[in-house]
């Protein structure tokens, strides 16, 4: 029986993860390396925003289902969820994922199920296993004893949309590739004690590269979106109206071109398979470079703003750029990748004292742009007081907003939702 679960870190999806388990009846046991966190998740609260955790958590924590430690502890289960990010040459960064396994190395025991949920380069998951293996030369583990190994290694990438995690890691299916077939019929039978979606068997590096798959595709539509809107500026064409246009066609559904990609996943993971197949990998990685792109382009259509108004007669010193939005995405409180964050941190550096910021999902800005001197504002004073408007992120607030601006001022708008409502 698997009755006791340990989350290997408490973050966006680990979290959620170990709350519906609890919510499930069962002993989940939370690990993280933030005495903060570990506290707060104690105390009946969350760290992080969205939608339903915090109920789902103080009841948790209120039964006695759920607690955090930033100690390991033995366990039938072990879910690690803990970053992957990039090194600065763009090659994946598996430190916290061997620093998981060093935790939980001393408490193994015969029978436990050891999962691996973060986004990871293919072949992580025998990584992880080899590592397990060096530190614990006393059990068996699926390279070497196979079906017979004392310990059961899988690999089951989440798939969840930030906004709505708890509902998606409900209702979407999941994809598990265990290291041999009784792993994976092990892993099965503990998301399916939440799981309303099919949970879908693979060989472990397919479900490692599905991930990858996934978010490159969203990446590569994206990029098209991106590279169509820079193409359009130039041409003097409406690319929100091409798009429109477009998209009546039965078989052409193009995305919605932004100020960039940001995100734990879709920023990161393509540089994953990149990295494992230069040479193959072309389209992917110019999808990643256009992606990336997109910031320095809307800084540029900024400085050509810059430009307009002081052929006005304003000074640099009369303008002031309001930029709404900092979060990766809508409506949400990360900034993990935010190429919005980015650009307002690069105007900062160049504008000293004449950014403000809007971002109603934060309640402080982040420090990085507080030492910057950005200050934070409510959206009717920045409309009222910046030269320049730069709409980044579309949160539902922005949407809603309707404005007169005067000749004196310019609007940037990389989602296109503001449309002719400031005219």
């Amino acid at each position: 029986m698997l009755n006791t679960i340990s989350i290997i870190g408490l973050g966006y999806i680990g979290l959620p993860t170990a709350t519906l388990f609890a919510s499930r009846k069962m002993r989940v046991i939370g690990v993280d390396v933030s005495a903060y966190v570990v506290d707060t998740i104690n105390q009946g609260n969350i760290h992080i925003v969205e939608p339903e955790l915090d109920i789902l958590v103080r009841a948790a924590v209120g039964a006695g289902y759920l607690r955090a430690t930033m100690q390991t502890e033995p366990a039938d289960v072990f879910v690690i969820a803990v970053p992957t990010p990039l090194t600065d040459e763009k090659k994946p960064d598996l430190s916290c994922i061997e620093a998981a396994a060093k935790s939980i190395a001393p408490v193994l025991a015969k029978g436990n199920l050891v999962i691996l949920e973060s986004t990871s380069p293919v072949g992580t998951t025998e990584r992880l296993a080899a590592w397990l293996a060096e530190m614990r030369p006393d059990l068996t583990f699926p390279q070497h004893a196979g079906e017979a190994s004392d310990i059961r290694i899988a690999y089951c990438p989440e798939r969840v949309l930030p906004g709505r995690i708890v509902h998606e890691l409900v209702e979407n299916d999941r994809v598990i590739g265990g290291m041999t077939s009784k792993c994976s019929e092990a892993a099965v039978r503990l998301y399916q004690s939440f799981v309303k979606g099919e949970c879908v068997v693979t060989a472990v590096r397919a479900a490692e590269m599905c991930k990858l798959a996934e978010n490159s595709f969203r990446d590569t539509n994206i990029a098209f979106a991106n590279e169509l809107s820079m193409i359009c500026d130039e041409q003097g064409i409406d690319v929100w109206e091409l798009i429109r246009l477009a998209n009546r066609h039965p078989r052409v559904n193009i995305l919605q071109p932004g100020c960039g990609v940001g995100g734990h996943c879709i920023a990161v993971d393509p540089w994953f398979i990149v990295d494992s197949a230069p040479d193959s990998a072309k389209l992917i990685a110019t999808a990643r470079v256009v992606n990336d792109s997109k910031p320095e382009w809307v800084l540029r259509k900024v400085d050509q703003a810059i430009a307009d108004l002081q052929k006005l007669g304003l000074t640099a010193s009369d303008i002031s750029i309001a930029c709404f939005g900092l979060t990766f995405k809508p409506d949400i409180d990360d900034l993990r990748e935010s190429p919005a964050l980015h650009i307002v941190q690069k105007l900062a550096e160049r504008h000293p004292g004449k950014i403000f910021a809007v971002e109603p999902n934060l309640e402080s800005l982040p420090e990085t742009l507080i030492d910057l001197r950005v200050r934070q504002m409510d959206t009717g004073v920045a409309v009222e007081r910046a030269s320049i408007l730069v709409l980044l992120v579309d949160h539902a607030q922005f949407k809603l907003m309707s404005f007169k601006n005067n000749s004196d001022q310019r609007i940037i708008d990389t989602r296109g939702v503001w449309g002719k409502k400031h005219v």
